[in-house]
């Protein structure tokens, strides 16, 4: 059946994929409106989303806006152009373009009805995957479908929309199983597989959960460890493609608790895997997700988990949080990770997608009320979590673990908060008894305070973000548990009683919370308060402190009424109630300390907090002239900001000023108002403060803002009076100036003209009261002015015309008109208005102001234009001497104005204007004036050179998008209109005439040309919009940073009312910024571009790059525009190229390749050629800097060799599902044949120039030729043709070139060519079978396996003993996990080989010709050589991949070389054998030779095999040496890796025969043949079969007494037992119930056999026998040593391997006290240390629940009755590590057992072992739950304070020993004291320290303190060491202790000064 049909089958099958199960979706994260589903069936099809949008963008613009009819018929066109452009196969440009319009629409915040949507989706999904497509291409399709299906609210997951995921795995699998799809072929551009996985990632949730058993079916069988990339792989495609929505529930099989136990079983195969981990806890937190609103399927207080499922779960993130324990070493083995191999491209990006994201989402949506009543829920174990992980929070604990603790607490609170809000809106759907409540939240929020009040303090700066906005997550859910505490933190910080850091932290937390209190009773009361306490922090000597200070201030403005609310009122008089009120608050906190309640909802009645709150609003005057005063202070005293954006903290302050006065002036009350604006008017007055000029302009301008009338009354006369004054009476501004710098006569100048200037912008219309004024100074500056003032004049006018014309809001208040009106409550504190009821008050231009405006531009622009006349005439006015710059200065002056003032009146150029006045001027159409103006052809002129076929038609392609209402102002009849556009002609007429009087006159003046370049950019781009400002990138990203205090997951838009109202703005600006799209070119256009296009290749970089940045500007918004300028840059490259110009060769290479010509030139071959001919001419100028460039550029001109795409598949029907109602056909066709002509010629362009280009390689210098080779090989080979015969020749000559780079280079194209023939041979030569990855191998078979038969996998493993075999199996999974129906094979003796037709037939046999006995011995002696580098010093797989090629044509008798000639050749090379670059030779040209035949029939093989196996067997049995072995292990891994151990039988069975020599003493002999035999072992996985007389030969010799064969040895049997395990279930369904009957955690891999076991045993019984023999003492080697080291190696490659759970039950009886006698032989420090590195491995390895039972017992065991102090000492490292490790599955008995063991274990007589239990026992008690903490420190706390009073201490006697009763006193006293002390260390950073240790502390200071000795000693470390980690918050602590405490700590602690 064709590939079209299948394809059109399949997606059938996945189009009708939605039948029964429509109504029971969950949507669990999708919204779903609370008419969802009735909407859905009556309006859904016609409608674009399921959710009616927040913010009614269209309805709040300022003018008339189109119909929804007219958006839709637009959209229709858009779809019609979309589907002719893909029928026809123009993808590029054609159906980018059409994309990047459909998004421009989108972007508009139009919807396009559910169905075009659905469609839309299906066509970019496949046209992101479909074969064939330009990968380049393929992602923008893959974006454009990401933005079709970013919102889940668009579309509902799998009812409305199913897609398949087959495509898509098709497009992976090339990835992540190469073996599977064939032959990777090279010159075949993959995609990129980060956006493969991100496109994964939208449409996973589209996946029907029907195909899961497909998925299964298909994924399954890859699994396997004993090739571990297999695991990966599949877990990894598990993970992206497995739909985790719920299934119908009548499909039973596809429930998640029917493969969540295999899933379990799977995690369990690989361990100590930190990949396996995340990759699980993510997926499982997807279905965790989805599964929260279907109600069949079960959930718990464990979620839809088991209690089984959800420990393992939680033990593994206690593993990922990589939390340091005592000396353990990481839960994780890297060399596990290692193996992952080519799946780690599956791994989502880590950045994106933290861990702590994946843990968080787990556990948040596994919440339910069914957690509150059970001890094992989910929230019970997040609460251990958070308690055993508690002191890494604190600021003093920081490292790596800080980062993902913050982040994930951060994630925990966000999730939770989303969860609450969406149950709550009704958007996200879950049956009631599932849905979050008040309790639940209650516990989830205490269960994070502390956390989070900890991490608020972090070192580091993330890690303070995260908590801060935990705090706020957690206070919007819980005001009441959250705000009493930072309260109680901050008021002590913001008093400054405490260290600056914290004040910074309490600044930042008040910013956050600022709106939560404010809309809390009682606690509102305190904001006040806070502001003023906040001022002190507005300080020029710390702007860190002021910014926070004024964010927090800016808070607090945008959510209430700066208003005093005692006015007029007899209750509350002045704010004296408030402040007694807040003093007896803030001395009880201080009182009850950190477990504050402030309850004010019961103790406070409504009437008194109100009466609170007013009064504390009577300060607010004293607040703002206060924070005036502050400010001013600031302004004086800030330093010298450099003038640059360098992000300097001064910069930062004058940018958050103006953040921080729009909202603090808006919510001023009228009088407090009048009150700011006198102060701010008399400062401006007063003061000229250079540094602070923009911060003091930016504050004017918020006054004008708020009330604009008040505000220029007081402020434009005084400053157009002081204007005049300074230039009249103090000469400001009189005379020219050099450099940039402000002179100090004129800052006075300056000053006023930056205040007045931010006074007239954005203001709205009052501006006209003072328009006489205001143009009058502006014509009186522009004539007085001199040198840099008139920089700032300009900006002035600019600002002045930007405000009369734009529309743009004018409202910053925080309420709406009507609550203005009737005067500001109480009860509007915190309150914002709807998203959607709001009402806007726009300043929308009125004649008068656009009649002053064009006044303005008019007297502006022609005293500019008369002034540029007049510089460049003959005659002009300022003497052009070259020696002053008066004349540049002038020239400058008037083009900076000139660029001012036409940005200022941008909005009225009518963007269409100049597309209506091109079509009547030139009546033709797009293409036949393309051809025309290109102008003359350079070098030849035959008319072929300028076919416009060969351009590049995406600039005709650029037809005007549709416009959109945006409140255009002017209409074409209007005399302004007329005025305004001819002006600008006028403007761009002289500016030529600059351009050619500078170019001529003074082509070095920089600064003149820099001035009129940024003109000529404005002129460009500014039209309908000030682009070059950027001004809707600037604007969007302000508001965007603030609006990110406000926003909370699951809230839609809850801002305060200014920002919504920006917003709008914004939307009106993106409205604006739609319609200034690419218009035609006039002939004006044409002129200024080319002045550009000469100017770009200037003698002077600066001119150079000017030109260039407004080129570039300039092509983006003219049609038309780059093919006008490609061929005059083109030749200006060649020009500079014959006169070695490089300066002019840098700026013509700039402008072609690095910027948006590049693709343009590669695409239209018109100019390609010339291009790649001048680009290889360039390598061999002699200059460094354009080397560097060229090596660059290389790349990108490769690139334009690539053969265009020629066939594209896709499903028809996805395609036609978009076909219009009227027939498009004909369009169609037409566009298609203009296609397939274009394709033609250009290819025969490209074919002529390959041809050209490997005449000219042949005959080059080496740089030349490298250059031209890497472009000739792109382009001169295609499938159809292959190569041409001159390419074959020179790339195969080129292959023995004297020149290393340049034989590099051929070598790899030979390769390439080689495996291109290859290919097509194996798409039996068809371009569509080589797209769809159709391949005939012809040796390859599917085997039936016999799976139903119990013996099959014996008989299956004991083949691969045998030599012989019918086929061969190469690939290592089938059978080992699971056994398919059939496996993939190779037939041991093919009978036909590859079949090649004609084409590739020619090709080979013309390499073999070439191939003769010289061009070997060439190669082979190139090979010898020793390498350049030691770096490249390595078996080269390069070499291995081109000699395969040449061998295959030796074998098939084509070359011109016999084999017998070329064995000759190879003896030579190898001669003696005696230099290792002999052997690296030989290595690969064997390994190459034996990769040649492996498909080839017996007889050529074994021709093979008897030449080269002596070679092989003479090295492997005496050539080896340390210099060489790694190139033969190279080679082994190369014959063997992922083939059939049996295709090189010669080589196993040698090595497989190779048993120990004890006789021999060449050690490096023994041990290199062994790890020949690892490699082979490792090589061959589960398949080799030889193992059992090698491992009785190595048990027999572990004693050998050579360390490196010891070694050896050691590895080799760890890879032999790691490879021995394998499942083979006989299919899915036995797997699935196999795991689903042992447990829901599925069955505990990796059990060990009996023979294993006995095995094990025995050595330990070997090893025990010779520890006995072994004299104490012995200093020389014994059995005993080395058949440890042997046993410890192997041991240590188990345990950090992936099955190390296979040895755990021999931990505690066998393993444990034999690792600890190791560790005593002092003698052999080597063995001590492998030992201990084994013996810490052992509590890493993962338990499962109830089986770390024997080992702790035996820990316990060791611990209390081994003779040795030195054992018992280290059973106490794993004690702890075990506890934590496992602290979610060990039970509460062993739990309490541990403790019982290690306070034991205080008695000890041995100091070294008191001490080490003292800091366990500390140790586990800080990881312990709660509940589990309280009994334990109970109880030891009494046995020890016990244990001291009772034994005291006796009086000395006299001199001599003490006696033995004495010393046990001593010891006992010494356990008690310890046993205290870890008590009080056990909770280093609790803040303020719990209530029962100030007493402990009193006892041991009363008690032992005195004790003589170590007993004494250690009280007094403990005392010591508990005040040195509470210096922070000693005056918190200090109040738990009473003062007879304190009086007794006096003495030991604090010793008085005196003393």
């Amino acid at each position: 059946m064709d590939p079209q049909g299948r394809l059109m089958d399949l997606m059938a099958a996945a189009t009708n994929g939605n039948g029964p199960h429509t109504a029971d979706v969950s949507r669990a994260t999708s919204p779903g409106a609370g008419d969802g589903r009735e909407a859905g069936v009556r309006d859904g099809r016609e409608r674009g989303r399921t959710r009616p949008r927040t913010f009614p963008y269209t309805a709040y613009l300022p003018y008339e806006v189109e119909s929804e009819a007219t958006r839709q018929r637009d959209l229709d066109e858009i779809v019609k152009h979309l589907y002719v452009a893909v029928e026809a196969g123009d993808f590029a440009p054609g159906v980018v373009h059409w994309t990047r319009e459909l998004r421009a629409w989108l972007g508009l915040k139009f919807d396009p009805p559910k169905a075009t949507r659905m469609r839309l989706v299906r066509l970019y999904y496949q046209m992101s995957l479909a074969p064939g497509i330009d990968p380049v291409v393929a992602e923008r399709f893959a974006s454009m479908f990401m933005l079709l299906t970013k919102k889940k609210h668009y579309l509902w997951p799998v009812k409305d929309l199913v897609l398949d995921w087959r495509p898509l795995f098709k497009e992976l699998k090339l990835f992540v199983l190469p073996q599977e799809s064939g032959m990777v072929h090279t010159t075949n551009v993959k995609r990129n597989i980060r956006s493969l996985t991100k496109l994964a990632a939208f449409a996973q949730l589209y996946l029907d959960p029907r195909e899961i058993p497909a998925m299964f079916a298909e994924f399954m069988p890859y699994f396997t460890t004993s090739f571990t990339e297999g695991a990966y792989v599949v877990a990894g495609l598990l993970n992206l493609l497995m739909p985790t929505m719920p299934a119908p529930p009548e499909l039973e099989d596809l429930q998640p608790q029917h493969y969540l136990p295999t899933f379990f079983h799977m995690w369990a195969l690989v361990n100590r895997s930190r990949t396996f981990d995340v990759l699980f806890v993510d997926l499982f937190s997807r279905l965790a997700r989805d599964s929260l609103g279907a109600e069949h399927i079960p959930f718990s207080a464990n979620g839809i988990f088991t209690e089984d499922q959800s420990s393992q779960i939680f033990t593994a993130i206690l593993r990922l949080l990589d939390i340091p324990v005592g000396q353990a070493t990481s839960p994780y083995s890297a060399t596990v990770d290692l193996s992952a191999g080519l799946a780690v491209l599956l791994e989502r990006d880590q950045r994106r997608h933290p861990v702590a994201h994946h843990i968080a989402r787990w556990v948040v949506l596994c919440l339910s009320p069914a957690c509150l009543e059970s001890q094992h829920s989910v929230l019970a174990k997040l609460e251990g979590l958070i308690q055993a992980v508690e002191t890494f929070f604190h600021p003093s604990n920081s490292g790596a673990w800080t980062k993902t603790l913050a982040q994930l607490v951060y994630y925990l609170a966000d999730f939770f908060v989303m969860r609450w809000n969406r149950e709550r809106s009704g958007e996200l759907e879950a049956p009631d008894e599932r849905k979050l409540n008040e309790p639940l939240r209650r516990r989830f929020v205490l269960c994070l305070r502390e956390v989070s009040f900890m991490g608020i303090y972090a070192k580091s700066g993330t890690a303070m973000n995260f908590s801060l906005s935990t705090l706020q997550s957690l206070a919007y859910l819980e005001p009441t548990l959250i705000l009493p505490g930072a309260l109680q933190r901050i008021y002590p910080s913001m008093q400054g009683l405490v260290e600056v850091h914290r004040t910074t932290s309490s600044l930042r937390s008040l910013q956050v919370l600022s709106r939560i209190m404010v809309r809390t009773p009682g606690f509102r009361c305190h904001v006040t308060t806070l502001l003023g306490l906040a001022l002190p922090g507005i300080d020029a000597n710390d702007l860190d402190k002021t910014l926070h200070s004024l964010s927090f201030i800016q808070s607090v403005c945008y959510n209430i009424p700066l208003h005093d609310m005692t006015k007029g009122r007899e209750d509350v008089q002045g704010s004296s109630l408030a402040e007694q009120w807040i003093s007896a608050e803030v001395e009880r906190m201080e009182r009850e300390g950190a477990g504050v309640r402030l309850d004010y909802a019961n103790t406070l009645s409504e009437q008194d907090e109100a009466m609170i709150l007013r009064s504390s609003t009577a300060s607010i005057g004293e607040f703002l002239i206060s924070l005036l005063g502050r400010v001013f202070t600031l302004l004086e005293n800030l330093p010298d900001a450099s003038r640059v954006r360098s992000g300097s903290p001064e910069e930062n302050v004058v940018n958050t000023l103006p953040a921080t006065f729009t909202p603090l002036l808006s919510a001023l009350s009228p009088e407090l108002y009048d009150m700011a604006l006198n102060k701010i008017a008399d400062f401006v007055a007063n003061h000229v403060i250079h540094q602070a000029r923009d911060a003091m302009a930016f504050i004017c301008n918020a006054l004008c803002k708020i009330d604009s009338r008040k505000a220029h009354k007081r402020l434009v006369p005084m400053l157009i009076l002081a204007i005049r004054t300074e230039i009249d009476e103090n000469g400001a501004a009189s005379t020219r100036t050099t450099g940039s710098d402000v002179l100090p006569r004129d800052r006075g100048l300056v000053w006023n003209i930056s205040m007045l200037s931010m006074c007239v912008v954005h203001v709205g219309e009052s501006v006209l009261d003072y328009k006489d004024e205001l143009f009058e100074i502006a014509v009186y500056m522009q004539k007085r002015c001199r040198g840099v003032p008139t920089v700032h004049v300009s900006n002035f006018i600019h600002h002045l015309l930007l405000n009369l014309t734009v529309t743009y809001t004018v409202d910053y208040s925080i309420y709406e008109p009507d609550v203005v009106a009737r005067g500001i409550q109480i009860e509007d504190w915190g309150h914002s208005p709807k998203a959607s009821d709001l009402t806007i008050n726009w300043h929308v231009p009125k004649r008068a102001e656009i009649e002053f405006a064009v006044k303005l531009f008019q007297s502006q622009a022609e005293s500019a234009l008369a002034q540029l006349a007049s510089l460049t005439s003959s005659s002009s006015p300022v003497k052009r001497d070259g020696t002053g710059k008066e004349w540049s200065d002038e020239m400058s002056r008037s083009l900076v104005l000139l660029r001012l003032i036409l940005s200022g009146v941008s909005v009225l150029f009518d963007p269409r204007a100049y597309a209506a006045e091109m079509s009547k001027s030139d009546g033709a159409n797009g293409d036949v004036e393309m051809s025309g103006t290109n102008g003359h052809a350079h070098g030849e002129d035959d008319v072929e050179e300028m076919d416009p076929l060969l351009g590049d038609p995406e600039d005709e392609e650029a037809k005007p998008t549709f416009p959109y209402p945006a409140g255009y102002l002017l209409q074409p009849g209007d005399p302004l209109y007329a005025v305004m556009h001819d002006l600008r002609v006028k403007t761009g007429e002289l500016l030529h005439h600059v351009h050619e009087f500078l170019t001529e006159k003074q082509e070095d003046d920089v600064s003149c040309f820099n001035s009129l370049y940024t003109v000529y950019r404005s002129w460009f781009l500014d039209v309908g919009i000030e682009r070059s400002a950027q001004v809707l990138d600037r604007v969007t990203r302000l508001l965007a940073a603030d609006v990110h205090p406000y926003k909370f997951s699951g809230l839609r838009k809850d801002y305060p009312r200014p920002l919504l109202l920006r917003r709008a703005n914004v939307y009106h600006l993106q409205r604006l910024r739609h319609n200034a799209v690419a218009r035609k070119k006039s002939a004006l256009d044409q002129k200024l571009l080319l002045d550009l296009a000469e100017s770009s290749v200037s003698l002077y970089t600066d001119i150079r790059r000017n030109a260039q940045s407004a080129a570039e500007s300039a092509i983006k918004v003219i049609i038309g525009a780059k093919p006008l300028l490609i061929p005059h840059l083109l030749a200006a490259l060649e020009r500079a190229l014959e006169t070695n110009d490089f300066p002019r060769i840098k700026g013509a290479m700039y402008s072609l390749l690095f910027g948006s010509l590049a693709k343009t030139v590669g695409k239209d071959w018109r100019f390609t050629p010339s291009l790649i001919r001048s680009f290889i001419a360039i390598s061999t100028v002699d200059k460094p800097s354009l080397q560097t460039l060229a090596t660059g550029a290389t790349y990108q001109v490769m690139d334009y060799g690539r053969p265009l795409d020629r066939l594209v598949l896709l499903d028809k029907d996805t395609v036609q599902a978009l076909a219009p109602s009227e027939s498009v056909d004909g369009r169609v066709a037409k566009k298609r044949d203009m296609l397939k002509k274009k394709r033609s010629k250009v290819e025969a362009r490209k074919a002529a120039l390959a041809i050209e280009l490997v005449e000219l390689a042949r005959k080059s210098h080496w740089k030349k030729a490298s250059r031209t080779a890497t472009i000739v090989i792109n382009l001169g080979m295609r499938f159809d043709t292959i190569a041409s015969a001159e390419m074959v020749d020179l790339v195969t000559m080129g292959t023995i070139d004297s020149h290393p780079g340049l034989r590099g280079l051929y070598s790899g194209a030979l390769v390439a060519l080689c495996s291109l023939v290859e290919i097509r041979a194996y798409c039996e030569h068809s371009y569509e079978n080589y797209l769809l990855d159709k391949q005939v191998v012809h040796a390859k078979v599917q085997v039936p396996t016999k799976r139903e038969d119990p013996s099959w996998t014996q008989e299956f493993l004991a083949a691969f003993a045998q030599p012989t075999t019918e086929y061969h199996v190469d690939h290592d999974y089938p059978g080992w996990l699971i056994w398919d129906k059939t496996m993939p094979a190779y037939l041991a003796n093919p009978k036909k080989g590859v079949q090649y037709d004609e084409a590739e037939q020619r090709v080979r046999t013309q390499i073999g010709t070439l191939l003769t006995k010289d061009w070997f011995t060439t190669l082979f002696n190139y090979l010898k050589q020793e390498p350049r580098d030691a770096g490249s010093d390595r078996f080269r797989m390069a070499s291995v991949m081109m000699l395969v090629n040449a061998f295959v044509l030796i074998l098939d008798g084509l070359t011109a070389a016999t084999f017998d000639e070329v064995k000759v050749i190879v003896e030579i090379v190898y001669a003696d054998g005696s230099d290792k670059h002999q052997h690296r030779a030989t290595a690969e040209i064997l390994g190459a030779l034996l990769t040649a035949v492996t498909d080839e029939s017996i007889e050529k093989r074994n021709e093979v095999w008897d030449y080269a196996w002596p070679i092989l067997r003479a090295v492997f049995e005496d050539g080896l040496t340390p210099e060489n072995s790694a190139y033969w292990t190279t080679f082994l891994h190369l014959i063997l890796q992922g083939k059939d151990p049996r295709r090189s039988w010669p080589v196993i069975e040698w090595l497989s025969n190779f048993r120990l020599d004890m006789t021999s003493n060449a050690a490096f002999k023994e041990s290199s043949k062994i790890q020949l035999l690892q490699q082979c072992v490792v090589d061959s996985g589960w398949h080799f079969q030889l193992e059992k007389p090698i491992l009785e030969d190595f048990l027999a010799h572990l004693d050998h007494p050579y360390k490196g064969v010891r070694e050896a040895m050691g590895h080799t049997l760890g890879a032999i037992y790691r490879t021995r395990y394998h499942e083979s279930y006989k299919d899915l369904e036995e797997l699935f119930s196999a795991q689903k009957q042992v447990s829901s955690v599925g069955s505990r891999p990796y059990k060990p056999t009996e023979e294993f076991s006995e095995t094990i045993h025995d050595v330990f019984r070997r090893l025990k026998q010779w520890r006995h023999e072994r004299a104490p003492g012995q200093q020389t080697p014994s059995s005993y040593t080395s058949g440890s080291k042997t046993v410890l190696l192997w041991l240590d490659s188990t345990l950090t391997s992936h099955e190390c759970t296979q040895l755990l039950q021999f931990f505690p009886d066998v393993f444990m006290e034999e690792l600890l006698h190791m560790m005593d032989i002092k003698e052999d420090p080597e063995l001590q240390s492998l030992a201990y590195h084994v013996f810490r491995h052992l509590p890493n390895v993962p338990h499962r629940a109830g089986e770390e039972h024997d080992f702790i017992r035996a820990l316990i065991r060791i611990g209390s009755s081994s003779p040795l102090w030195h054992q018992r000492l280290r059973v106490l490292i794993n004690m702890q590590v075990i506890y934590f490790r496992h602290l979610f599955l060990i039970s509460r008995e062993e739990q309490k057992a541990l403790f019982h063991c290690v306070s034991d274990m205080l008695k000890d007589a041995q100091l070294e072992v008191r001490l080490g239990a003292a800091t366990t026992l500390s140790g586990m008690i800080r990881c312990s739950p709660v509940s589990l903490r309280v009994d334990v420190v109970e109880s030891l706390k009494q046995d020890f304070s016990k244990m001291l009073r009772e034994t005291p201490m006796p009086k000395r006697t006299g001199g001599g020993t003490p006696t033995v009763e004495h010393t046990n006193i001593v010891n006992t006293r010494h356990a008690a004291v310890l046993g205290l002390g870890a008590l009080v260390q056990a909770f280093p950073y609790m803040s303020p320290p719990p209530a029962w240790l100030p007493e402990i502390l009193a006892t041991l200071a009363v008690k032992a303190a005195g004790d003589p000795g170590t007993v004494g000693k250690s009280v007094k470390t403990i005392l010591s060491d508990f005040k040195k980690t509470r210096q922070d918050t000693w005056h918190v602590d200090v109040k738990v202790f009473t003062s007879e405490q304190l009086e007794d700590l006096e003495g030991v602690l604090w010793k008085s000064y005196f003393a």
